[in-house]
């Protein structure tokens, strides 16, 4: 699902963000991204839906070389991505409604469909009584949750989410994976930066951890 070769990124001469990386993510697995702050944890999502392109190796995605991809075709690949930022990027002048509709839009679905999927998606993360809410009317593990609505309301063969349980309480940061849990379940690939040792240690999926952009290890639960 998820292969990268030699991969190096570097923002300028000095400054290396990830050093001839190679990792393989079959369809179906979860896996935590972990490692201190500047390991390249986000710098590596970024690579993986079409944010950045690397200095030099090759990254395919569900078979598509997007280190080739001309910059017109990188809307066609996040179509099949799911993507929960770690500050939501959720669009404050739009309903919980309309935000999570959007990626349905882009896609051209009919309106029947959309207000049905999306309908169905904040009801799955509990949030179907605030349709009509305002990101900012919402709590942070609304918030989240809603990022997440809209993640996976497209039903994306790969979800990426970096730090998604960051400044979270603990319940909230459960009922959060359990929601990329049941998606795994259903048959997405996800793939979660996090530097949160207790979700891993009560949620055990495969590691990999980084160190100064390199890959130090990668285990198995």
């Amino acid at each position: 699902m998820i292969q990268l070769y030699n991969v190096c990124m570097s923002y300028q001469k000095d400054a290396t963000a990830l050093t001839d990386f190679s990792l393989k993510i079959p369809k179906g697995d979860f896996l935590y991204l972990t490692g201190p702050s500047g390991a390249g944890k986000s710098t590596l999502l970024k690579l993986l839906y079409g944010a950045e392109k690397p200095t030099r190796g090759q990254i395919l995605v569900n078979g598509m070389n997007i280190t080739r991809m001309r910059s017109w075709r990188i809307p066609m690949l996040r179509r099949k991505l799911g993507i929960v930022f770690q500050d939501f990027k959720l669009i404050s002048t739009r309903t919980l409604f309309e935000n999570v509709a959007f990626p349905l839009e882009v896609q051209g679905k009919k309106r029947y469909e959309i207000s049905n999927k999306v309908y169905q998606a904040l009801k799955h993360v509990g949030l179907q009584g605030k349709l009509h809410r305002f990101p900012l009317q919402l709590s942070g593990g609304e918030q989240q949750r809603a990022a997440i609505a809209r993640a996976l309301v497209t039903d994306p063969l790969i979800l990426i989410a970096d730090e998604p349980t960051g400044n979270l309480d603990d319940d909230v940061a459960c009922e959060i994976m359990e929601l990329f849990k049941g998606a795994n379940a259903r048959g997405t690939t996800v793939l979660l930066a996090t530097h949160d040792r207790e979700i891993i240690r009560r949620y055990p999926r495969r590691i990999v951890s980084l160190d100064k952009g390199r890959l130090v290890d990668d285990q198995m639960p």
